[in-house]
């Protein structure tokens, strides 16, 4: 029997596919979810329907606890905060307890969280456009397509992206001493004079998340400082300052913008080169005392 896929209806199955407790069955008439805590009694209501429900209902996706593990194995190990995904790591190894220690860890992290939570539904969601088109390759119909990541904007309602100011300086200043022990191998301009020319990525509860500083010298900029906190890697937040800082220059103005880039932290080239940055120069150290 076909029915059509409906937001709605989408919803009401992934309601029930997390639903352990209960049983479940669509039926394809009505095009609703049937059943819940009480069962499917009602398939034993009419005997002489026994035909006509078989072809009525049928069975939802199968979701119990190892796809629910599955899943948050993949998320903690696509996540690209280094300490979050170690944590996460960590409770999915514990054997018993590791789903509630997985959440306790999550809670601890509201962005991640909340980039959790998008990544479950969607994957959910895509779970059940992939039953359905099972079901649709048997009625000889075209299948539906998936619906696209959607969490690469979703952590930035929960920041703001806004002009430095001066009492930002001691946060941006600790962050630094961070970012410097962090890096105490690479070749870091610690001396470099702090410019409040810059931008600053601020949390819903008014911590610095991250920030960039900047100096023009003539026609032109020197990238000063680009940095995030650690707890708050991984988010595209790096990305999106260097991105709106480069929007506010005028090319009539600038020509060039200048940025060095620590060892440790070459990932970051990927999104350098998206934004159409070429390597300029490279830097090598030799510390004599190494030397054979």
């Amino acid at each position: 029997m076909q029915f059509e896929l409906t937001g709605a209806l989408i919803d009401d199955i992934l309601f029930a596919m997390e639903d352990q407790m209960g049983e479940f069955m669509l039926d394809t008439v009505e095009g609703v979810v049937a059943g819940g805590a009480d069962g499917l009694d009602f398939l034993d209501e009419d005997p002489d329907d026994d035909e006509e429900s078989g072809e009525r209902y049928i069975d939802l996706p199968k979701w119990d606890s190892s796809d629910g593990f599955r899943l948050m194995e993949h998320f903690a190990a696509g996540l690209r905060n280094p300490i979050v995904r170690e944590e996460l790591s960590s409770a999915l190894g514990l054997g018993r307890g590791d789903f509630r220690a997985f959440k306790d860890t999550l809670s601890r992290h509201p962005e991640i969280e909340k980039l959790w939570f998008v990544f479950k539904d969607q994957e959910m969601k895509n779970e059940i456009v992939r039953w359905y088109n099972g079901l649709r390759e048997e009625w000889g119909l075209e299948k539906i397509g998936i619906e696209p990541d959607e969490t690469g904007d979703l952590v930035f309602e929960d920041f703001r992206i806004r002009p430095f100011r001066k009492e930002d300086v001691f946060q941006a200043e600790e962050l630094h001493r961070q970012c410097l022990e962090e890096n105490k191998d690479s070749k870091i301009d610690s001396g470099l004079s702090f410019s409040l020319e810059g931008l600053a990525a601020e949390s819903m509860g008014g911590e610095l998340a991250g920030y960039i500083s900047w100096e023009n010298k003539e026609n032109i900029v020197f990238i000063q400082r680009l940095e995030v906190k650690a707890e708050f890697r991984g988010l595209g937040i790096g990305e999106t300052l260097l991105v709106k800082f480069i929007e506010s220059l005028d090319p009539a103005e600038i020509d060039e913008v200048l940025l060095d880039l620590p060892s440790g932290t070459e990932g970051f080239s990927r999104v350098l080169h998206r934004e159409s940055f070429k390597p300029y120069t490279v830097r090598y150290r030799l510390k004599l005392r190494d030397r054979e």
